[in-house]
Formats: C-alpha cells, sequence, structure tokens
C-alpha cells in the first residue's frame, strides 16, 4: 500500500526582478525530522517532475508552477514562477522577510526501509506537490531568491485576480487508500533570503480589481451582469480579457497526441526471415548453389554420375535510411520534454514505415506473378490462390509458403466470405463448421488457410484489391539485415537552429526469387 510523505525543505533563493522561488525541494541521504519520526530520501529515489506549487498544501490556494526541475546527485532542485495574484505577492514578500521560505515536498511512496535508529529511508517515490511554507524540516535546502516584479517592488493595487484551478491545473491524489494512507509532516528551522523593497507602485487605473477568483464568483458575477449590474458588468469583461493573460478557462494542451497516419508495424518483415547486418562495408555477398552433384544408377563397372557443384554469390546492397528534424534552440531550451518523446517515437514510426517499404517492394520485384485471376469473391477463389502459391514457392524453393500479406481492403473481403449457409469461412465459432482460418476486426493478424496473415497499408493501390495486394512469402527465400536502429546525430547550424538526424542502415536479400507469389487480377 503506498504512503504518503509531506516533508518540508527551506527555500534557497527568491528573486524579485522575475517573480521566482527557488531552492532545494528534496535533499538526499539527509534527515529530517517527521510526525512519525526521522526521514530520508536514498539518492535518485525520487524523479523530478513539474508539479504546482501550492500555499501551506492547501490545492485551493495555488500560487505557482514549476519553471524548471533538475535532479543532482545532492538532491533536486526547483525553481517555480509566482503568479500575479495577492496570495502570490505576499509569498514573494514573506519568502524575502524570512516569515514563510520553506519548501515542503509530497512524496507518494511504497517502497522504503527502516534503518537501526528507527528513520524511514524511502528507496523510491514519486512527487506529488510541493507547497511553500513557514516550517521547513531539512537545513540543508533553503532559498537563493525571490523576484516580485521588474522594479523590484509589489504593488497591491496591480494585483490580478488569481487564476482558478482548471482541469489540466489538478494534482492527482494517488493515495490508493485514505484509510491506510499514512501522512508524515516534518520540520525545521528557517533562514531568511534577501528583503523586499518598498511596497510603492502606483495605482494602475487600466486594471480593473475584481472578487472573480474561481468558477463560483465568475458565475455570480456574470448572472448579476445579465441581471444589469455595473459592476458585476465590468468584473466579468476583466476576466473574459484574455489579451494579457489566460482567462478563467485558459487552452490546454495535453500531452497526448493523436496521430492517425503511423505506427511501427511492419509486416512485410516480420513475414521474412530477419539477421544482423555485416559491420562493415556498405555490400556483402552470400554463396549460392547455382548447380547441385547428382546421383544416378549405374551398370556394373559403369561410369558414376559427375555433375559438379557449381555456386554463384549473390551480392547484396546495404542503404541507409535517414529523416532528419530541424528546429530552433528555444524549442530545446523551453519545450515540454513530452516533445523530445514523441519527436523519437514519430521518427520511430516513419523508419519502421521506410524499412518495412522495402522489403514489401522486394517481395514484389522477386516473386512470381500467380496469373491473371478473378476478384477473390467466393472461399473456392481464396483456396485455389493459395494452393497454387503453395505449390510455386515449394516448387521454386523447396521450401514451404508461411505468410501472407494483405492490403486492408483484401482483408475487409476476406472477413466478409461467406459459405452456403451464409457462415463466415475465416471466422473461428465455438463450433466451427468450416477450418478455413481466423480473422478478425480487432487484429490485423490472424490465419489463412495455414498461412500466418498481416495487413499492410503500403498494399492499398486505389481499388484496393488489385494487382499485388495479396503476397504469400517462404520467409527462408528472403531475409532482412539490419543495424542497431535510430542512431542520432546532432548539429547545431549556421542560422542558430538544431538539426537532428535519425537513421540506420538495412539490407534486404532475395536468396530465391520464386519465395514470394504475388495475386494480379484479370
Amino acid at each position: 500500500m503506498s504512503k504518503k510523505v509531506i516533508t518540508p525543505m527551506q527555500i534557497i533563493a527568491a528573486d524579485s526582478n522575475s517573480r521566482t522561488i527557488s531552492g532545494r525541494i528534496v535533499t538526499f541521504e539527509e534527515t529530517g525530522n517527521a510526525s512519525i519520526g526521522k526521514v530520508q530520501f536514498a539518492q535518485g529515489s525520487i524523479e523530478p517532475t513539474s508539479v504546482l506549487l501550492n500555499l501551506e498544501h492547501d490545492r485551493t490556494r495555488r500560487i505557482g508552477k514549476t519553471l524548471s526541475i533538475y535532479a543532482t546527485k545532492q538532491g533536486i532542485d526547483a525553481t517555480f514562477k509566482i503568479a500575479e495574484t495577492t496570495a502570490g505577492n505576499d509569498a514573494l514578500v514573506e519568502a524575502q522577510e524570512g516569515l514563510r521560505d520553506g519548501f515542503s515536498v509530497e512524496v507518494m511512496f511504497d517502497e522504503y526501509e527502516t534503518m537501526n535508529d528507527g528513520t524511514v529511508r524511502i528507496l523510491k517515490g514519486e512527487l506529488t506537490g510541493v507547497a511553500l511554507t513557514s516550517e521547513p524540516a531539512i537545513r540543508s535546502a533553503r532559498v537563493e531568491s525571490v523576484a516580485a516584479t521588474e522594479d523590484d517592488q509589489i504593488s497591491d493595487s496591480t494585483i490580478e485576480p488569481e487564476s482558478p484551478t482548471t482541469e489540466g491545473d489538478e494534482v492527482e491524489d494517488t493515495v490508493k487508500d485514505a484509510s491506510t494512507a499514512e501522512t508524515v509532516e516534518a520540520a525545521q528551522s528557517v533562514t531568511a533570503a534577501a528583503k523586499p523593497a518598498a511596497l510603492a507602485n502606483p495605482l494602475d487605473s487600466q486594471r480593473v480589481r475584481t472578487p472573480i477568483v474561481n468558477k463560483a464568483t465568475y458565475l455570480e458575477h456574470s448572472v448579476r451582469a445579465t441581471l444589469g449590474n455595473e459592476q458585476s458588468k465590468l468584473y466579468v469583461a476583466a476576466a473574459a480579457d484574455t489579451t494579457d493573460n489566460a482567462g478563467l478557462v485558459p487552452t490546454r494542451q495535453l500531452t497526448e497526441v493523436i496521430n492517425g497516419i503511423s505506427n511501427a508495424d511492419r509486416p512485410f518483415i516480420d513475414s521474412v526471415s530477419t539477421g544482423a547486418l555485416p559491420d562493415a562495408g556498405m555490400t556483402f555477398e552470400i554463396p549460392k548453389i547455382t548447380v547441385a552433384p547428382t546421383v544416378a544408377v549405374a551398370s556394373e563397372g559403369g561410369t558414376p554420375s559427375n555433375t559438379d557443384m557449381n555456386s554463384a554469390f549473390v551480392s547484396v546492397n546495404v542503404q541507409k535510411f535517414i529523416g532528419q528534424q530541424t528546429f530552433s534552440l528555444e524549442i530545446l531550451d523551453r519545450s515540454s520534454p513530452a516533445f523530445f518523446d514523441e519527436l523519437v517515437r514519430q521518427m520511430e514510426y516513419a523508419y519502421a514505415k521506410a524499412t518495412d517499404v522495402a522489403v514489401g517492394t522486394a517481395l514484389i520485384n522477386g516473386g512470381t506473378d500467380g496469373g491473371n485471376r478473378a476478384a477473390l469473391t467466393t472461399g473456392a477463389l481464396v483456396a485455389d490462390f493459395v494452393s497454387d502459391a503453395a505449390v510455386s514457392i515449394y516448387k521454386g524453393t523447396l521450401g514451404f509458403a508461411q505468410n501472407i500479406v494483405v492490403s486492408p481492403e483484401q482483408w475487409g473481403a476476406l472477413m466478409g466470405l461467406v459459405d452456403g449457409s451464409n457462415r463466415p469461412i475465416f471466422q473461428q465459432t465455438i463450433n466451427p463448421q468450416n477450418a478455413g482460418g481466423t480473422l478478425t476486426a480487432t487484429a490485423i493478424r490472424g490465419n489463412l488457410l495455414g498461412l500466418n496473415l498481416r495487413v499492410s497499408t503500403a498494399l492499398t493501390d486505389g481499388s484496393g484489391i488489385g494487382d499485388n495486394t495479396l503476397i504469400v512469402v517462404n520467409p527462408t527465400a528472403y531475409t532482412w539485415y539490419e543495424s542497431p536502429r535510430l542512431q542520432l546525430s546532432t548539429n547545431v547550424i549556421n542560422t542558430g537552429q538544431v538539426n537532428v538526424a535519425y537513421y540506420g542502415y538495412g539490407a534486404v536479400a532475395t536468396k530465391l526469387g520464386a519465395g514470394s507469389y504475388r495475386y494480379m487480377v484479370s
């Protein structure tokens, strides 16, 4: 069962020029006193992650957000951007005056050990929140800078309403069972940092001071404004003004990315054999028997069969598969880490697509033309095509057809085939009357007359059921050789942008062209 620990730390600095408060929020391998006794964080036990800054652990009194956070061998340091609200301005003053200059971290943990002196040593935990508090616990974590305004002053007349909580601002409470979760609150001494300047900014007459601080007060004054209250109309107009702030309902961008155009599937590569690419050279050769020895019946004293074995070499070309992205230094410095996660993922998808198309092209170009056929509108026509392919592949390679790659349209057509009693031919039932295979709408892999079926969007040709939309394969007849995938190369170009290249090397060996058999329509 996960437990929750609230361990205060002392702020290191508060910068009055940029409205930030900085400090160490977690110190590794240092003991602090808590209500359950002593608590210690093992080095690396907490991963840095962006969280909201609350006031005294009150989630309804949010005063800032993470601007930067990073881990060192000593602990985790963070800088928080403080909101231009009454509470935010007060927090900056209190931090500078040493009145409220402690950080208190909220950590969920379920991996820990109890030391001989009773100290709870946390081995692995999740950072779920940080609070500005007046009672920090661990002496080594202190404030470094407090920033209020560009003039190093805070004016009570220019305070904007506190931004309301929105769905994107919620910090998930990860206590799985509140009845058994354990709260640990620690306390320790405070040390003050720089003092604030005088509070002397003149009144900003262009900004309406408003009581709208959350959705409830917004609703109240929007109703009063509708009924004709002039003051409420001003309040609602100020709250709705998004020219210099996010408004009450800001537009949030989630880390979820919608992608309906690419994935990591490689149906062709999955349908052939694979091997490790040689470590040098842009070509390599594979020996291939072209003439085999013979044995024949000979009469007594007769001449034996004497056919010399001959061989040749299949030359295989190594190809480089590469893509690149160019982006600004601003994205590098200021973007969410999710940008880089998604960039790597999308380049992986692009690499998968390019390499799979290369293998599919080799199967089409090197394979056997299945002849002109009618559209596969019946189970008999499907069986005829598969049986012809099996015979052709065995005769040409002395190996067996094992896989078949089809277009999405052919996949759908095969699923829809029924027998004379309108029973699906290629869909499994509890007591199957037909043993033709198993195809379902929820999986792009199945079984067609004993062949492993895979679906490839690369085979769609407009109609989707024309030439080369079904390819039967003997996997030993073709081999895909590949280097380690997605090697990275970065460079800062003369425009001040960052160029990132993703690349790998691969080669398709057509060992026995007769090992693939293509569907062709009449």
